[in-house]
């Protein structure tokens, strides 16, 4: 993603609520809770939080990965040190010279791309500009135990900005097309001069695309995108865990002007089961009562699995709360061995007794006659 003239204007981590030293952690953390306050899902009709939703989005998508961070931050210093597009030119140190952006390295591909990638010498070739890369989204699936543990491919649904259904994305009514621009003559930017200096810029009749819309599509009246509910279908692989994010690429909301869409991000909420429970990425557990007299004395039982139950050793003297682990009978990933149950032992202590079991008990205290207090020396 080549840096954009809002790099210089727009303070993301602000938008974000957070600071330049914010880890990636802080980062996803923010946008998901922004994301979901000002979900258009969730502010039906309300156009400021849409707003404010897709300045979230754009912040993340800027943020969110690393390399265009690192860009992003380099932009920043870039107008923290006075140097910026408009006002006195390219800030201090730039005037009356004859800049060629082809051997600035870095710095001419940073300039490059923040205007059109034609940011060189005057009369040099220019690349057009203008092309814009949709929003990410998010939204939220709820999977049953089962479904999360083996893995599915499902559908979510979610209202968003996508490619018109009539006009196929072109913005012109079916049956028509659009005419080249006649401002920058169809190749999206035109020659923005500063001083000694040339620099394309998107076109300001045609947005970047390098054409007009004569005959607008009725139904999105020529932006080629419409706002509409959707089904996306969904590939969840075996063993996602509660709260993960899947991408679903390309998925996410419509770009303009040519641009490619952005991506959809999925988050997992898994629901509980009647017997077993997860731990760690592979691992199942479940909790086993076990008879006072199968503590003391050890035992085998049966413990269910998903597939067909196992038969497990208590070792005698077994207390509440030890685990033993079972091999193999975890969750299988698509790659990788299967992960281990782990079994938690419960000994069970009977609640009531009637005369001839209290009389045994009695009978069992006096042949044990071990101290298991002494250490508190009362």
């Amino acid at each position: 993603m080549a840096p954009q003239r809002e790099w210089f204007e727009k303070d993301y981590y602000e938008v974000l609520g957070l600071t330049p030293s914010a880890t990636d952690k802080d980062i996803q953390k923010a946008y998901r809770n922004l994301a979901k306050q000002f979900h258009p899902d969730a502010n039906a009709g309300d156009a400021a939080a849409e707003e404010r939703f897709k300045e979230i989005s754009a912040a993340h998508e800027v943020l969110g990965e690393a390399e265009r961070r690192k860009e992003y931050d380099e932009v920043r210093r870039m107008v923290a040190s006075g140097v910026g597009p408009g006002g006195g030119g390219f800030g201090r140190g730039f005037e009356g010279t004859t800049f060629d952006f082809d051997d600035a390295g870095g710095l001419g591909d940073l300039f490059g791309g923040l205007f059109g990638g034609g940011g060189a010498r005057r009369g040099r070739a220019r690349q057009p500009s203008g092309r814009q890369r949709g929003h990410d989204l998010e939204t939220e699936l709820r999977l049953d135990f089962l479904d999360a543990v083996h893995g599915v491919t499902t559908t979510v649904g979610l209202t968003s900005d996508a490619g018109c259904s009539k006009c196929g994305g072109s913005g012109a009514e079916p049956g028509t097309t659009p005419e080249p621009c006649a401002t920058c003559g169809g190749n999206g930017s035109v020659a923005l001069d500063q001083g000694p200096f040339s620099f394309s810029q998107v076109c300001p009749t045609c947005g970047g695309s390098g054409k007009i819309v004569t005959n607008p599509c009725s139904k999105c009246h020529g932006t080629g995108v419409e706002r509409r509910r959707r089904n996306v279908k969904v590939r969840i692989p075996a063993g996602v865990r509660d709260g993960q994010r899947i991408r679903v690429p390309g998925r996410g909301g419509a770009g303009r002007n040519g641009g490619p869409a952005g991506d959809l991000f999925v988050v997992v909420h898994v629901g509980r089961h009647p017997l077993f429970g997860r731990s760690g990425a592979k691992d199942f557990t479940i909790k086993v009562p076990i008879t006072y007299q199968e503590a003391v004395l050890g035992a085998q039982v049966k413990v269910p699995t998903l597939d067909a139950p196992v038969t497990v050793k208590v070792p005698a003297g077994t207390e509440s709360g030890k685990t033993v682990r079972v091999r193999g009978r975890g969750i299988k990933p698509a790659k990788g061995d299967a992960g281990d149950l782990l079994v938690t032992f419960d000994v069970v202590i009977p609640k009531s007794l009637n005369a001839e079991q209290s009389a045994a008990v009695e009978a069992l205290a006096e042949k044990l006659d071990e101290d298991v207090r002494s250490h508190l020396g009362v």
